[in-house]
């Protein structure tokens, strides 16, 4: 339970605002049955129920973008039918629910609910004894929300910026060790859902800490965001790279095997052996291929990959290795020839 809780930010959130809610609604809906106002007391008891069950939702399905929704619906709709039933206390319900509107639900759906909620209260008018009261309301209302508004938009393009550093080399521009690990996992159970076949390729760089140590880490640089365009510009939008780690890189290419997989291959050791240069000369890189077997763990499948990668180096590097036929799948420029 901690550990989800720690890992799932908007899973935290909701039951952080579920618990409070809980707590904070529970005894006025036992006061207001002790006290035979059995209108107000069945809607907050329909208010714990609605709370609760998004709570529980969120932790049984893992869907907090719907539980979100539904509990900001509730609570803020709730709290103005609250005020229509109660009068002015009422009012006090609903700024909490103006501000964890936005902690629920996407800024802009969190401003539809508050205005919407703000609206229905004034319309309603019951939970207001003067004008002055009612404008008062409105007032402080709407600058309660535009506040939060602003907050949550910024808070938002942070975390979206922080999640692009997260999962992006920042040398490069293509997605990092972490993206891969999530789209490896993700290939994964699409391969065992529609049998789509994937093909794993781990690409080293040969000699690449002679460029560094000869020409300096710029040129090393160079080389390497010269590779990454050369690759994106060969390869099709649905395939993905990931900078491994170093002068390594890793692709994964759905929808390949066989003959289509070795065609494309021989495709890419062409064109980095044709462009791909350093100070020093034309630049070679070493493949290894896995396909994905069925029901094959991805720490199984990117292992064989690394392996024929090895495979690869030992057999004197720019060469191609097929996992599954190590030796009899390795090319090179002298096995052309």
């Amino acid at each position: 339970m901690l550990h989800r809780l720690k890992n799932n930010f908007r899973l935290s959130i909701i039951t952080l605002l579920g618990v409070s809610g809980i707590i904070g609604i529970t005894p006025f809906a036992v006061l207001r049955f002790l006290q035979s106002n059995l209108l107000a007391a069945v809607v907050d008891t329909t208010i714990l129920l609605g709370v609760s069950a998004g709570v529980a939702y969120a932790w049984l399905s893992g869907d907090t973008y719907r539980a979100g929704y539904f509990m900001a619906v509730v609570s803020a709709y709730g709290a103005v039918v609250v005020g229509g039933i109660v009068g002015d206390p009422g009012l006090f319900w609903l700024y909490p629910c103006l501000i964890t509107s936005f902690f629920l639900t996407p800024p802009r759906a969190a401003m539809i609910i508050n205005l919407s909620s703000i609206a229905l209260m004034v319309i309603i008018g019951k939970a207001f004894r003067s004008q002055e009261q009612m404008w008062s309301f409105l007032s402080t209302a709407l600058v309660v929300t535009a506040c939060a508004y602003t907050f949550a938009r910024r808070s938002q393009d942070q975390r979206r910026r922080l999640e692009h550093l997260a999962t992006v080399d920042p040398l490069t521009g293509v997605q990092n060790r972490r993206s891969m690990d999530s789209a490896l996992d993700m290939a994964a159970a699409t391969a065992e859902r529609t049998g789509l076949s994937y093909a794993l390729v781990m690409l080293d760089l040969d000699h690449f800490k002679k460029i560094n140590d000869d020409y300096g880490h710029g040129t090393g640089d160079e080389v390497l965001t010269n590779l990454v365009g050369l690759l994106q510009q060969n390869t099709r939008r649905t395939d993905q790279l990931f900078r491994f780690g170093g002068e390594e890189f890793v692709l994964l290419l759905p929808g390949v095997d066989g003959r289509s997989l070795e065609s494309v291959m021989g495709n890419l050791q062409g064109v980095i052996r044709k462009y791909l240069r350093s100070p020093g000369g034309p630049v070679t890189a070493s493949f290894g291929v896995a396909l994905l077997r069925h029901g094959e763990p991805v720490d199984s499948w990117l292992e064989r990959a690394d392996d024929a990668l090895y495979q690869a180096k030992e057999a004197g590097r720019d060469r191609i290795v097929f996992s599954d036929q190590p030796m009899a799948g390795a090319r090179s420029d002298a096995d052309e020839r």
